[in-house]
């Protein structure tokens, strides 16, 4: 399978690919976190929005919403589920836009799409440009030191005749600037399987070098990976969300 086509041809099996993700939880911390360091607007967009169910979740709650995706297969979806919503296909890493925004979220640790630092420095400019004064620039990360290649998220998953079995797992080695994101899908019908498998070519960097990165735009906050409750970062773990507030 070519890069990305798991996106693209197979876009109809993303959502049972993330079938166990929080999307009200992570939703919802965004929101919280914008409350307490964001500026109160309500104007939101979401990079690599995908097919749009975190979008479903901040348009309830009040949020004005754009969703930003690469894929338009993708974006055909989300705009099924979020009728309300604005979508454009496009590139996180080089966009603009006339309209500013409140909140900016990039979810799923999808930030590391920009596949090597000089496309990251571009989705970083990008979102400081589209950020209203005050915005919060939100996302995930995995600090490069701290993954382990043996480790897997797996999970499975039955729509009608057909049993879906997902994988997916960081593979980092070496000291550079790149990773992949390795995804296996297995579906079986009547005791026969179809097997895809894709590697996803994503940006490596640790944490020290993303504040580097992100220091002349934002006032940053670094919370642990947890969206039950607000914790800072312990400077431990490999995980982490970013809050980042333009000046």
């Amino acid at each position: 399978m070519s890069y990305n086509a798991l996106y693209t041809d197979l876009s109809g099996y993303y959502d049972l690919m993330c079938a166990d993700i929080d999307y009200q939880g992570q939703s919802s911390s965004a929101q919280r976190l914008h409350q307490i360091f964001g500026n109160g607007g309500k104007q939101h967009l979401d990079l690599a929005c995908g097919t749009g169910p975190h979008i479903a979740h901040l348009a309830q709650n009040g949020f004005t919403c754009r969703g930003l995706d690469i894929n338009q297969p993708m974006l055909d979806i989300a705009k099924q589920r979020c009728p309300d919503a604005n979508f454009a296909q496009g590139n996180m890493c080089d966009f603009y836009t006339e309209e500013t925004f409140d909140l900016i979220t990039c979810f799923l640790y999808s930030i590391h799409y920009s596949g090597d630092l000089n496309n990251l420095k571009g989705c970083i400019t990008s979102a400081y440009q589209a950020l209203a004064s005050g915005g919060v620039f939100y996302f995930n990360v995995v600090d490069k030191r701290q993954i382990d290649n043996t480790l897997f998220a797996k999970h499975s998953v039955q729509q009608d005749q057909d049993l879906f079995h997902f994988s997916s797992a960081w593979h980092y080695v070496g000291d550079s600037e790149k990773q992949t994101l390795n995804v296996r899908i297995d579906k079986t019908t009547d005791q026969q399987t179809l097997t895809w498998q894709d590697e996803h070519p994503m940006v490596a960097l640790n944490f020290d070098e993303l504040e580097a990165l992100l220091t002349p735009y934002f006032d940053i906050h670094v919370f642990e990976h947890n969206y039950e409750s607000i914790t800072p970062w312990n400077k431990v773990s490999g995980n982490a969300i970013f809050v980042c507030v333009k000046r």
